[in-house]
């Protein structure tokens, strides 16, 4: 028996020698806690910078759009939407071009409806179905007017 407590005892030394022992688990999870910390940090940082980003594109594109109608103020403003500079370009030029069908189209119907400026010249009363002493009367009033 007392060869098998020494037999023990060699393979327990080669054992503890050739193995480091293994970390307590409380010491293995502390590093990867600090790490998940600091990465939490670093997403929160990083949603601060992308809800910073998405206000100054709203605004971005707010202004945009109020120099798209500013330089076409016939352009209707409700017809002017998008979220992205290529949906307001879109949307401006679409609205533009509705615009500009409809100036057309009033212009065409203008011109065909087109009224001579000023009533038509004055002509006298038709004296001809008048006897000539209605003719005299109608002559004396003219000149006593």
């Amino acid at each position: 028996m007392t060869q098998d407590v020494e037999l023990q005892g060699a393979i327990d030394e080669a054992a503890a020698e050739a193995e480091p022992a293994p970390p307590e688990p409380q010491d293995a999870t502390e590093p990867l806690r600090a790490e998940l910390e600091e990465a939490r940090r670093a997403l929160e940082e990083e949603q601060g910078t992308v809800a910073t980003l998405q206000a100054e594109l709203a605004t971005s594109l707010t202004r945009y759009r109020e120099a798209l109608l500013a330089g076409a103020p016939e352009v209707p403003s409700e017809l002017v939407q998008g979220d992205t500079v290529t949906a307001l370009d879109e949307t401006f030029a679409r609205a533009k071009g509705l615009v500009e069908q409809v100036q057309r189209r009033v212009e065409s119907r203008a011109a065909r409806e087109r009224v001579p400026a000023g009533a038509p010249a004055r002509g006298g009363p038709d004296l001809s179905s008048l006897s000539p002493q209605e003719k005299i009367r109608l002559g004396l009033q003219q000149l006593a007017e």
